[in-house]
């Protein structure tokens, strides 16, 4: 994900450039402040339409064949991403050339290639913080929806569930890359981190859209994953000083394991001593959205905490939405939250379908093959490593174990995340990236609809015998009172 901080620092210089106050670093030498401005607002702007279209359009196609809608987002950022129409596409894929969308606003304007450039920067960064302010209203709401006893109750085995899922995945993909496909430790055990990642966005939405995230299942998969977002961070910053400097540092990874579990329990603590005087506060409120405001500095104030101390800021988003679900006003926060939700979540699904270059699946290309073998090893293990963790529940019967295990299995834009941190150290060689690449457009794009499956057969599983005997003698003193 793109680093919150970076993100905030931008918005700040993008504002400044608009308001032509101080001008903006050495990129944009070339092009003077009032031409760009304007420019990378065009920018932004027919890129929201793109984003929009493709996210509404691959929606309600999967809607009409019954399939998850954000499966639909994420295919419609594929198609208008890196991977066809360069529609949307992001200086970390596109080079220098830019995007299509870039072009037409070049051709509306006199400015040399090294402004347009700047403005496909500015743009691509204006972007890619919407979709962050995305996937954090996603988390808010998530938060909202959930049932903190209930977490609190399945506490113990979502923790269960998110350890499994780090250590099971990672010890066996790292020890088949260096005996199956003799891969160097370090990218090995680089290539075996990127295989303990939960993206909880995708898996949120999707269990949201079943209506299934108040079920024990969907409350053991949203703590797990949390956990399992925490725990992936943890493994990152192990992994990076290890490719950065060939050993861990041990103080700072206790100090990131501290701070995490100090923020959660720390965060939830205070916020649900001190929820009473936020509902009195926005009570004597006398102006518009009062509630929706309050809550969203509420919820911003524990990202940016979360994000300060190395956590991912999705984190505070969704400590907020538990806390302010205990509060009397949380029915009425739901609905004020959907518009918002219904226009920025979009923005980020897409920008993941977008980033994602599926041309690394083309066995046609020699180049791919190498990577392609190694991704085939990737992603059984992807798979098999996030479902055997449903079957470590303990003292849920009658749950649905698979449901819970295929709800761990998409890797998503965290997955990404471990891809872009090891290509960037110099790790990973060309074949491992894209294995690791493919194992995350896999498993992203598998989970939402085999999810729909597991949970429509659960619907047919047979009732109980506590339930059927209960049904049957109901049946009999009706047959009873019927005959007297």
């Amino acid at each position: 994900m793109v680093d919150a901080l970076s993100c905030f620092s931008f918005v700040g210089s993008f504002t400044t450039v608009l308001s032509h106050g101080v001008s903006w670093p050495s990129v944009l030498a070339e092009a003077s402040e009032a031409e760009v401005g304007p420019l990378v607002l065009a920018g932004v702007l027919l890129s929201l339409i793109t984003v929009y279209l493709a996210a509404k359009i691959g929606g309600e196609l999967c809607a009409r064949v019954n399939l998850p809608p954000v499966l639909g987002e994420l295919i419609g950022g594929v198609i208008v991403g890196v991977s066809a129409l360069h529609l949307i596409v992001f200086p970390e894929g596109a080079g220098e050339t830019g995007s299509i969308l870039m072009r037409l606003v070049e051709s509306t304007t006199d400015m040399d290639s090294e402004g347009i450039l700047s403005v496909f920067r500015g743009e691509s960064e204006v972007v890619s913080v919407l979709a962050e302010l995305g996937v954090i209203i996603l988390l808010f709401e998530i938060g909202l929806e959930s049932d903190l006893k209930e977490l609190i109750r399945v506490g113990p085995q979502a923790a269960v569930v998110a350890i499994i899922g780090v250590v099971f995945p990672f010890a066996l993909g790292t020890t088949g890359l260096i005996a199956l496909f003799n891969i160097p430790t370090v990218p090995a055990v680089f290539a075996g981190a990127a295989l303990t990642a939960t993206s909880i966005g995708i898996t949120a939405k999707v269990l949201a859209e079943l209506q299934r995230l108040s079920s024990k299942e969907g409350q053991i998969i949203i703590g797990a994953a949390v956990l399992d977002d925490v725990l992936g961070i943890i493994v990152l910053a192990v992994v990076a000083s290890l490719a950065k400097t060939g050993e861990i540092e041990i103080q700072n990874v206790v100090i990131l394991i501290v701070s995490a579990a100090a923020f959660l329990v720390g965060a939830i603590f205070i916020g649900r001593l001190l929820s009473p005087l936020f509902v009195g506060l926005v009570d004597q409120m006398k102006t518009r959205g009062e509630l929706i405001i309050s809550s969203l500095v509420f919820a911003f104030a524990l990202s940016y905490v979360a994000a300060t101390i190395q956590l991912e800021a999705i984190l505070g988003a969704f400590a907020a939405g538990l806390i302010l679900a205990e509060t009397p006003k949380h029915k009425e926060l739901e609905e004020q939250i959907l518009p918002i939700s219904d226009m920025l979540v979009p923005i980020f699904f897409v920008t993941v379908g977008a980033r994602t270059d599926v041309s690394v699946l083309n066995p046609l290309d020699p180049a791919n093959r190498e990577g392609l073998i190694i991704a085939s090893f990737l992603v059984v293990v992807a798979i098999i490593g996030k479902i055997v963790t449903g079957f470590a529940v303990f003292g849920q019967p009658g749950i649905n174990r698979l449901a819970i295990g295929i709800g761990m299995i998409p890797r998503g834009e965290v997955g990404l995340v471990f891809a872009g941190v090891g290509s960037a150290s110099g790790v990973l060689s060309e074949s491992l990236e894209a294995a690791i690449i493919v194992m995350v457009i896999l498993t992203t794009f598998l989970a939402p609809p085999l999810l729909r499956v597991v949970f429509k057969d659960s619907d047919t599983v047979p009732p109980t015998a506590p339930q059927e005997e209960a049904e049957i003698t109901a049946t009999s003193s009706e047959e009873q009172a019927t005959t007297s």
